[in-house]
């Protein structure tokens, strides 16, 4: 009987400790942009230390339209990516610290918010341009990430209703992909695949979007 109950309380406290880790919350990092007159004119990208990934954004449909729209979706990035935002958190000392430069000079580019969070430490500090190299190759990531993401956004609303549309902005994405102005394109895998496969897409635009997958190393 001793030996049972010695049995049951070993029991109990694996799983207590599985439920502590699996409960604990993974370290984030987010950023976000507020620029009135862009497109979007607002977004956010959060990436968790294990490569999960959520992002939103709000703007105009198109440059000439009243009309608004908001998008939110969830991401993977690649672990050597997420070990890169991490990285560089670090590196800016988990942004507590005033990160802008403070000179008056310079053109407004947005308003930019750097935000980490984990279970020792939080920081966050706004910026419209950081002398600091971690945080200028942070924000050149995310703004990568958040291109990336917006053309999957664009390509859905294009294969849902507009189909002639698009091979004008796969063409686009395959320049920018050449020219290094997006990153991870896996993530947005899912929409690429459904071009690729549909039957009623013309087929110089499906191969496109298979050259681009290729292009992302996605066979």
């Amino acid at each position: 009987m001793v030996r049972a109950f010695h049995i049951a309380c070993l029991l109990a406290l694996l799983a207590a400790f599985v439920y502590s880790q699996a409960s604990e919350e993974p370290a984030t990092v987010t950023f976000t942009l507020d620029f009135p007159g862009s497109q979007p004119e607002h977004y956010s990208v959060q990436v968790e230390s294990g490569g999960k990934g959520r992002y939103e954004s709000s703007g105009k449909v198109a440059p000439d339209s009243e009309e608004s729209d908001t998008f939110s979706c969830p991401f993977t990035v690649s672990s050597a990516t997420s070990q890169r935002i991490f990285a560089l958190a670090a590196k800016a000392n988990y942004f507590r610290k005033d990160l802008d430069s403070r000179h008056k000079n310079l053109a407004f580019t947005g308003k930019k918010t750097l935000a980490y969070k984990d279970a020792q430490r939080s920081g966050e500090s706004s910026y419209n341009y950081s002398p600091d190299p971690a945080v200028e190759e942070m924000t050149s990531l995310f703004q990568g990430l958040s291109a990336t993401l917006e053309y999957g956004h664009r390509l859905d609303y294009d294969h849902r209703y507009q189909k002639l549309a698009l091979d004008e902005e796969l063409k686009r994405l395959e320049e920018e992909t050449r020219a290094g102005s997006v990153v991870e394109l896996p993530a947005i895998e899912a929409i690429l695949r459904q071009i690729v496969d549909d039957a009623s897409v013309i087929n110089v635009t499906r191969a496109r979007a298979q050259r681009i997958l290729e292009q992302a190393g996605v066979r």
